[in-house]
């Protein structure tokens, strides 16, 4: 099941149209009735894409101001949860019975949101919504957890689609084009088939290697990133990969599937690299942790070290046994290519909002 909503996200991020019926998978998968994608930069229209029966309420919701100013949808814009929560958590009841999008909901049948907003380096942000029946009561742990588990590949899989303004691509060059970062399509022999302007021009991060493939100039993510590249063929994770430097950057490698897999003339790859830039709606240090695959725990502890807590001094605020932070740790590590708690640390702090 997981394989195949996987698939489907990576499809949807260049075929806009399919991005009803993804959100319908996710919808059953989570014991949901409903479900949503939005979109929020600083400098363009908030878009969204909506499961079918619900693509009415979206478009209303994209044209009336007073829609997105609603209470649910400001509060999650200010917490920004890293992984899936009941939204009624964070609004009393007389909120959420007045919001204007929950009286909506509710004459659909929809009672209980989950939410999860998922910053990009680019400087959006997305934000998942998905909802109960109205008597079906809220989300238990274990459907926040199926949540959570599709989470980063719908970080990866909205990093193309809100560069693309959540429309479709036509075809691989003008998807390059309209991207608008660094981005190269690979064969599933790591060759490189086409490249945008952007990434020719990165010389300092990129590098050409034997037989037409391409590598990471940093070694250290080069390490990263080769195994990500692993990863597209069935191999272990990282796909997202950061790179220090100025500025601080992160490489992504999103498998094309299905359709996509055409659309790019029979690539299999799609390498694209952010810098992480300034913007009021991301900050730091979640810039990064929403993009590593880190759990919330793992997001909690990385939050907790870049305040200048120590190990010791973060297993307590959590209330958890020192050796399951040691464990916490040693994973952070391998997903963000670091090995010390000092280099994590450096890394958290290289993500403070830049000058754009």
């Amino acid at each position: 099941m997981f394989t195949e909503i996987v698939d489907a996200l990576y499809e949807a991020a260049f075929i806009a149209e399919k991005w009803p019926a993804v959100l319908g998978q996710i919808t059953n998968a989570s014991a949901s009735k409903g479900g949503a994608l939005f979109v929020f930069a600083d400098s363009a229209p908030v878009r969204g894409k909506a499961v079918a029966w619900l693509q009415d309420l979206m478009d209303e919701f994209l044209e009336d101001e007073s829609l997105r100013l609603s209470t649910a949808a400001a509060r999650m814009g200010t917490v920004r949860p890293s992984s899936f929560v009941d939204v009624d958590r964070f609004m009393t009841a007389d909120e959420v019975r007045d919001d204007p999008i929950r009286v909506r909901l509710r004459a659909r049948g929809l009672g209980v949101n989950a939410c999860a907003a998922i910053p990009m380096p680019s400087g959006e942000i997305a934000m998942f919504v998905f909802q109960r029946g109205l008597d079906e009561g809220g989300y238990d742990e274990r459907q926040l957890e199926v949540l959570d588990r599709m989470r980063p590949d719908m970080a990866r899989a909205t990093l193309a689609a809100a560069r693309l303004g959540l429309v479709q691509a036509r075809g691989a060059v003008d998807a390059l084009a309209k991207i608008g970062l660094p981005a190269a399509v690979l064969a599933s022999n790591g060759r490189v088939r086409v490249t945008n302007s952007l990434f020719d021009r990165e010389k300092a991060l990129f590098l050409p290697t034997a037989f037409g493939g391409v590598a990471v100039a940093n070694s250290e993510s080069n390490r990263l990133f080769q195994a990500a590249l692993q990863a597209v063929r069935g191999g272990p994770l990282p796909r997202s990969i950061p790179v220090r430097g100025t500025p601080p950057a992160v490489v992504h490698v999103l498998p094309l599937k299905r359709s996509a897999h055409d659309l790019f003339d029979g690539g299999d790859m799609l390498v694209v690299a952010t810098a992480i830039s300034a913007s009021a709606l991301v900050p730091s240090p979640t810039i990064l942790t929403g993009l590593f695959d880190l759990t919330p725990a793992e997001v909690n502890l990385v939050t907790a070290l870049a305040k200048g807590h120590s190990l010791k001094a973060a297993a307590a605020e959590a209330g958890l046994q020192f050796s399951t932070v040691r464990t916490y740790l040693n994973r952070i590590f391998r997903k963000t290519g670091t090995n010390q708690q000092s280099q994590l640390v450096a890394l958290l702090k290289s993500a403070h909002p830049l000058p754009r």
